[in-house]
This record gives structure tokens, C-alpha cells and sequence, in this order.
């Protein structure tokens, strides 16, 4: 009966003598003796040559001794010879292949280390394809804070005009003051401020200063919505954040890419804080916008909505573009599938998009019809899972 247990184990198992002669060996041994390079059909292998010197002497001494000894070009066993009987009569040899010998500690640290290369690359390629998408939008933010910048500047050419009318107005009035007859300056003060048309400067200088505030404040806005875009949140914080304003600070960024051919509606419902990665989830705000405004050949619609439904919160983006066939639906996700031309899309927005949903123990839902457009809705848990 113990012979038969013997002879299931995958370990190779040796009971012999101290001269090396067998009293029995399971056939897992007799398969790891066969590839040995010193094995022979006539003679077998002998335990010296299995074995280094020290083993032997190890095992009499203290009852067991076990390393890693070479097996054969390139493999390394683990071995564990134990002392069967007083004076070195018998030894039970075990041979076991490492990958079957690796306790739970030592697998689950293998693990750990894979759990966070795994995530030092999903983190390097998710911060590449945000640099990419704002590599290719570049143009058109630099457009928008070009206009802003423009007005501006041509504000202030008027405004250096507007001041020079006003310091002239003022030195007729301090020409008056000094004059022994104030009365008679009167005449010129008015024909200045006629010819100064300072009656316009005082209707349009508010007003000047009004655009040139807004235009700040708008560079100002597109300049902070691309940082808090483009940071990686390496502290990897959860954080309760307000998905309307990562919603339209990311509208901001690519608006440029959709203004000539869609038109945006917001349909916002009330919607709670919820527990993310605000910038990871621009992320995919971004490549459902962008693929959105792709999906419209010439002029079309996108409309952004949001809700909430029990303990979960959802953000769709739906587009009045050309849609999806149906047999391209289960591959959307798959890394490096595009349904763009080559050389206009990565295939990757949709799997980073895809892997941060998850990521937030969320989903992505599509519906699409070849010719009426498709939708992407992101649903969310309110707070993220404990455990």
C-alpha cells in the first residue's frame, strides 16, 4: 500500500544503502535518473554521483541535509537526503522539480512582485497615451488659448490708446487749474474731450477690461484642466471628487476637435461626490469625447449625460455618428483594435478606458447602431468597495 502511494507522487523518492545500491526507487526518481547525464543502462546511477561529498557527512551528523544540486545541462533539483537508520546503513533520498517545492510565501511574494510590475506598466502606458492624446490635440489647444491671448494683446494696444487720451484730458485740467483764469480753459477742455472722444473711452474701457479678464481667466482654465489631465496620481489617493467639473474641464481640453462638426448638449442629472481617480476618469471622459467627434463624418450631435441609479453613478456619451457594426462590438476593448484608418488611432483608448472602469470596480456599457451613432456609458459605484 505504501509502495502504491509511493508510485503516484510527481517526487522522485530513493531508498538505498550507504554504498549506493537501491532498495527501491518510485518511477517518478527512475524518469529524473534516466535524464542524468551519468546514468547508463547497465549501471544506473549511483548516489555519489547524484549527490556532492558533503551530503552524506551532513546527514549522518545532523539526520537530514537538502540544497539545490544540478540535474542534468540547465536543471537544478531539490534534494533532501535523510538518515534512516543509525550508523549510515540507509538514506531516503527526495528529488522534487523547484516549481513543486515553492511554499505559498514564496509564490504569493512572486505575485506580489509581478502585481507590481503589472501596474508599473499599465501606469507607464496609461501616462503615455494621456501624453499622446494631448500630443494630438496640442493644435487645437494651443488654438484655443491662442484667441484668448489674441484679444487680449489688442486690448492692450487699445487700452495704451485710451490711457494717452485720458493723460492728455487730465494735463487740460491741471493746464486749467494753473491758469489765473479757469473759466477760460473750459473751451479747451471741451474741444479735448470731443477730439479725444472721451465719452466712447468711458462706454468701451469697462468693457475692455471685462474681455481681457475673461480671456485671462480662460488661458488660465485651459492651463489647469491640461496639469490636473496630465498628472499621474503616482500617490494612487482615492479621493471624492465632483465628476461634472473632470467632465467639463476635459470638454475644455478637446473642444477644439469638436466645435466644427458636433454640437454639445449637457444633460446633467444631481450627482453625489464619488470615490476615484479623478484624472484617471478624464482619461476615458477624453477618448469617448474624442472617438464621439470622430464617429461624425461632417455635423453632428454629442450629447454628455449623467445620473445616478442606487449606489452607482453613471456618464454616457453618445454621438449621432456612423456607429459600429455589430461583429466589431466584442472587440472595441481588445488592445490595438481600430476601427480609424491606419495611422489615425492606437486602438488603445478604449482598453485603457476599458481597464480603468474596472480599475474603479465600474463598467463600460456600449450601445451602437451602424448609422444612428453609439453610446458609452461609464457606471460607477458611489464609494469604492473595503476590502
Amino acid at each position: 500500500m505504501l509502495a502504491a502511494t509511493l508510485d503516484r507522487l510527481r517526487e522522485g523518492v530513493l531508498l538505498c544503502r550507504a554504498d549506493g545500491s537501491r532498495l527501491y526507487t518510485n518511477p517518478a526518481a527512475e524518469t529524473l535518473f534516466r535524464a542524468h547525464p551519468l546514468w547508463s543502462p547497465g549501471l544506473g546511477l549511483a548516489l555519489q554521483d547524484m549527490l556532492p561529498p558533503e551530503a552524506l557527512q551532513k546527514a549522518d551528523a545532523g539526520g537530514t541535509w537538502n540544497d539545490y544540486v544540478p540535474f542534468g545541462e540547465g536543471r537544478m533539483l531539490a534534494a533532501r537526503l535523510s538518515l534512516c537508520s543509525e550508523g549510515g546503513s540507509h538514506y531516503l533520498l527526495l528529488l522534487q522539480d523547484p516549481g513543486l517545492v515553492r511554499d505559498d510565501q514564496d509564490l504569493l511574494r512572486r505575485h506580489a512582485e509581478l502585481n507590481v510590475r503589472l501596474t508599473a506598466a499599465q501606469e507607464k502606458l496609461l501616462q503615455a497615451e494621456k501624453m499622446a492624446s494631448i500630443g494630438q490635440l496640442a493644435a487645437g489647444v494651443a488654438h484655443e488659448i491662442n484667441n484668448p491671448i489674441g484679444y487680449v494683446h489688442s486690448n492692450l494696444g487699445s487700452l495704451q490708446e485710451y490711457l494717452s487720451s485720458l493723460f492728455a484730458l487730465i494735463d487740460a485740467y491741471e493746464r486749467a487749474l494753473r491758469s489765473p483764469d479757469p473759466r477760460a480753459q473750459l473751451a479747451e477742455i471741451d474741444q479735448t474731450r470731443e477730439r479725444l472722444d472721451i465719452d466712447f473711452i468711458s462706454r468701451d474701457l469697462p468693457q475692455l477690461m471685462t474681455e481681457s479678464r475673461e480671456g485671462i481667466e480662460r488661458v488660465t482654465r485651459i492651463v489647469r484642466d491640461l496639469k490636473d489631465f496630465s498628472r499621474s496620481d503616482r500617490d494612487n489617493s482615492w479621493k471624492l471628487a465632483d465628476l461634472h467639473a473632470g467632465i467639463d474641464s476635459t470638454i475644455n481640453i478637446v473642444w477644439n476637435e469638436l466645435r466644427y462638426k458636433a454640437t454639445l448638449e449637457k444633460r446633467y442629472g444631481e450627482l453625489p461626490l464619488v470615490e476615484c481617480l479623478q484624472s484617471e476618469l478624464n482619461q476615458v471622459f477624453m477618448n469617448l469625447l474624442l472617438n464621439a467627434g470622430q464617429a461624425i463624418a461632417e455635423r453632428g450631435v454629442i450629447t454628455v449625460s449623467t445620473g445616478q441609479q442606487g449606489e452607482e453613478v453613471w456618464a454616457e456619451v453618445a454621438d449621432t455618428g456612423a456607429g459600429i457594426p455589430e461583429e466589431m462590438l466584442q472587440r472595441i476593448f481588445d488592445p490595438f483594435f481600430t476601427t480609424k484608418p491606419v495611422g489615425t488611432g492606437t486602438g488603445l483608448g478604449l482598453s485603457i478606458s476599458y481597464g480603468i472602469a474596472a480599475k474603479h470596480h465600474g463598467r463600460i456599457e456600449v450601445e451602437s447602431k451602424p448609422g444612428e451613432g453609439s453610446r458609452f456609458r461609464v457606471v460607477l459605484p458611489i464609494r469604492q468597495p473595503q476590502d
